[in-house]
């Protein structure tokens, strides 16, 4: 029997296959991990360095008292000389404390800002016919008293600038046969000189509120 010369029983030559740690593949992936993983310890790292701190949720004025319903805890990255001048929400937040300036929506709230309720102010209480300021009045508002001479044709002028409202009484709940309104007032102790005046014209009913805005 002839054999045939076309055909061969010779197997078949293996491919070359490169080893898997040669694969670009595999590096590629590696690196992605190793990249991830820094980003992720970075971010964590970051977050470990921001500092809790109070922002106001809205806008508040002079004499307003701060509750906790008015705050927002708010990260921020600060140095420990700046995370000082303000309140850390991992700190007890003082009670009964008021505004000394305006804070607006946003911002962080400044321990410098805060003042107990008596601190550097007066409490002046006022009755002021209804028709005499504003029917929203509310506390916390800035105003203006005004008081006129009593003399007719002659204008009223402002006593006292810029005092912050504390308490007032809704419209249905005025007091007195006149619908006076028992308005209190903040005002700084360097700017009482004019309560003496405010005060004897609120007894005849020569005082005026006006707010901007």
């Amino acid at each position: 029997m002839t054999k045939d010369l076309g055909t061969s029983d010779a197997p078949a030559a293996a491919r070359s296959v490169p080893p898997a740690w040669r694969d670009t593949r595999l590096w590629i992936g590696v690196a992605l991990v190793a990249a991830s993983i820094t980003l992720g310890a970075r971010v964590m790292a970051s977050a470990d360095d921001a500092t809790q701190v109070w922002a106001l949720r809205a806008d508040l004025q002079p004499g307003a008292t701060v509750q906790p319903d008015d705050l927002v805890a708010t990260a921020v990255r600060l140095d420990d000389t700046a995370a000082e001048r303000y309140l850390a929400v991992a700190d007890p937040l003082p009670h009964d404390l008021r505004l000394l300036r305006a804070v607006g929506a946003g911002e962080l709230l400044p321990a410098a800002a805060l003042g107990a309720a008596d601190e550097g102010v007066v409490s002046v209480p006022l009755s002021v016919p209804s028709g005499a300021m504003p029917p929203s009045l509310e506390p916390g508002a800035v105003v203006d008293v005004w008081v006129a001479s009593g003399d007719r044709g002659e204008a009223a002028v402002p006593v006292l600038d810029d005092v912050a409202v504390r308490e007032v009484p809704a419209v249905d709940e005025v007091l007195g046969a006149g619908g006076e309104r028992q308005v209190v007032v903040a005002v700084p102790v360097d700017a009482r000189d004019g309560v003496g005046r405010v005060l004897a014209a609120a007894r005849d009913g020569r005082v005026s509120i006006t707010r901007e805005g």
